[in-house]
């Protein structure tokens, strides 16, 4: 059983940053597929980013290329998404999931384990 926190939301003016954090309590993290996602009131959730279990490699959304970097520690079991240039179009509840093996799919049913979530507002 993975159990995944997230933390690091809150309240930000356009153009400001946060850095989410999601702690993994699995020893296996490592073996991993990692990823964010977010889901806007009365939208669907939608894949933000997702990183390979070593971390070598990385997938974006469109809509947040160049400005969202996702990261992860395997010895401290965590992964990050550091958010630049923030908009208000990424208001939305952020949930980190894990999936085993080395493939980042973008579609949620495809990842087992998910944390609460954590609110991120962009106000204009």
């Amino acid at each position: 059983q993975v159990q995944l926190v997230e933390s690091g939301g809150g309240s930000v003016q356009t153009g400001g940053s946060l850095r989410l954090s999601c702690a993994a309590s699995e020893r296996t993290f490592s073996i991993n597929t990692m990823a964010w996602f977010r889901q806007a009131p009365g939208q669907e959730r939608e894949f933000v980013a997702g990183i390979s279990p070593s971390g070598g490699t990385t997938d974006y959304a469109d809509s947040v290329k160049g400005r969202f970097t996702v990261s992860r520690d395997n010895v401290k079991n965590t992964v990050s998404l550091q958010m630049n240039s923030l908009k208000p179009e990424d208001t939305a509840v952020y949930s980190c999931a894990a999936k085993f093996g080395v493939r980042i799919e973008v579609r949620g049913n495809e990842y087992l384990y998910w944390g609460q979530g954590t609110q991120v507002t962009v106000s204009s």
